[in-house]
C-alpha cells in the first residue's frame, strides 16, 4: 500500500549494555516497520545490544560483507537509508520510488536491487558512488523481492499482484523471461553455487525450484500455510522457509525438495537471515514483536529475542 511522504529518515542510536563476545560474534539487524527502528542483537549472546531509529517505516535491509554499511530501505521516506556502523552515523539518503521494499546487495557488494511497489520498478543503486544507476521497470505489479544469482547475471524478482517470477538480465537491463508459479510469489533464494532457485508462492502453499540454466520451473514443493521468506543454508543442502499462516518454518532437503522438518517460530514469521557459518537462524515474527532464534543442526528453536513492533526481516554479518 502507498503511503504519505514523511521527512527524510532520522537515525539515532540508544544505547544499551553490549554485552562482549567471545570469538567473531556476528551482529544481527531487525528493521521493525511498527515502530520505526532497527534493534541490534548480539548473536552470541541472542540479546538486543541497540536501537537505531529509522525513519518512519524501515523493510528491506542488507548489511555489507564487512559488515560496515547497513543498508534500509524507508517505506514512508521513500529513500535507502546507508548508516555506517563503524562511525555510527548516516552517511546518506537515496531517494528510490514511491514504496520501497526488499533490498539485496550482489555478491560483489557494489550494486544494491531496491523493489519499487507502487512504481512497478527494481532499483538498481550503485554503493560506490551511493546513487540511483538504473531503473528497471517490471511485468509484475507491486514487486517485493529482487534477489541477484550468485554470478550477478540475474535478478530474480517477485510480486505481491502477480502469478509470476521476473527474470531480469542485468547486462542487457531488461525482463529476459516470465515464469508463472502460482499466486502471490514471495521470497526467493539461490543455491550457492547458482544452479537452482527457490521461490516460495504465499497463496499457493508452495515451493517452486527453478533449474537457472534455462529459467524453467523443475519440481513444485507442497510447503507450510502463506509460505513466505526463503533463505538457503551455506552449505547449499537445506532451504529454510517461513510459512506465515502456521507460525513455522519449514525445512527442505535440497536433494529430494522434500519438506523434512517443520519448526514451531512465532506468529507470522516473514524474512529471515543465517549466521556466518549457517549454525543459527534468526526469524522475524512480525505478530510476536520478536525474532526465533533455530538452532539449524537440532532444528529446534532455542531463543525468543524481544525486538520492535512488526519486526519484518534480518541482516547478520
Amino acid at each position: 500500500m502507498k503511503l504519505s511522504h514523511a521527512v527524510a529518515a532520522a537515525l539515532v542510536l540508544v544505547a544499551g549494555p553490549f554485552a562482549a563476545a567471545s570469538s567473531p560474534a556476528a551482529t544481527g539487524y531487525v528493521p521493525n516497520e511498527g515502530s520505526g527502528t532497527v534493534s541490534v542483537i548480539d548473536t552470541a549472546t541472542d540479546t538486543v545490544t541497540g536501537t537505531l531509529k529509522i525513519g518512519q517505516k524501515p523493510r528491506g535491509i542488507a548489511l555489507a560483507a564487512d559488515g560496515v554499511r547497513l543498508y534500509v530501505s524507508d517505506q514512508t521516506g521513500n529513500s535507502l537509508v546507508v548508516y555506517d556502523t563503524a562511525q555510527k552515523a548516516v552517511i546518506a539518503t537515496i531517494p528510490l520510488g514511491d514504496s520501497p521494499e526488499a533490498i539485496y546487495l550482489s555478491t560483489d557488494g557494489k550494486w544494491l536491487s531496491a523493489a519499487i511497489e507502487e512504481n512497478d520498478q527494481i532499483v538498481i543503486v550503485d554503493t560506490v558512488a551511493l546513487k540511483v544507476a538504473r531503473k528497471l521497470k517490471m511485468k509484475g505489479k507491486n514487486p517485493e523481492h529482487a534477489v541477484w544469482s550468485p554470478d550477478g547475471r540475474w535478478l530474480y524478482v517477485s510480486a505481491e499482484e502477480a502469478d509470476s517470477v521476473d527474470i531480469v538480465d542485468v547486462e542487457r537491463r531488461e525482463v529476459a523471461k516470465s515464469v508463472k508459479v502460482g499466486d502471490r510469489p514471495r521470497g526467493i533464494g539461490f543455491l550457492p553455487d547458482g544452479s537452482r532457485a527457490y521461490v516460495a508462492v504465499e497463496n499457493a502453499d508452495t515451493v517452486n525450484v527453478f533449474d537457472t540454466r534455462t529459467h524453467d520451473v523443475v519440481a513444485r514443493i507442497k510447503a507450510g500455510k502463506r509460505s513466505n521468506g526463503v533463505v538457503v543454508h551455506p552449505d547449499g543442502k537445506r532451504v529454510f522457509v517461513t510459512s506465515g499462516g502456521e507460525g513455522t518454518v519449514q525445512v527442505i532437503d535440497v536433494a529430494t525438495n522434500t519438506i523434512v522438518a517443520s519448526v514451531a517460530v512465532g506468529k507470522r514469521p516473514w524474512n529471515m537471515a543465517l549466521t556466518p557459518d549457517g549454525r543459527k537462524l534468526y526469524v522475524a515474527c512480525g505478530r510476536s514483536n520478536a525474532v526465533a532464534v533455530v538452532d539449524t543442526e537440532t532444528l529446534k528453536k532455542i531463543a525468543e529475542i524481544p525486538v520492535g513492533e512488526l519486526p519484518w526481516g534480518v541482516a547478520i554479518r
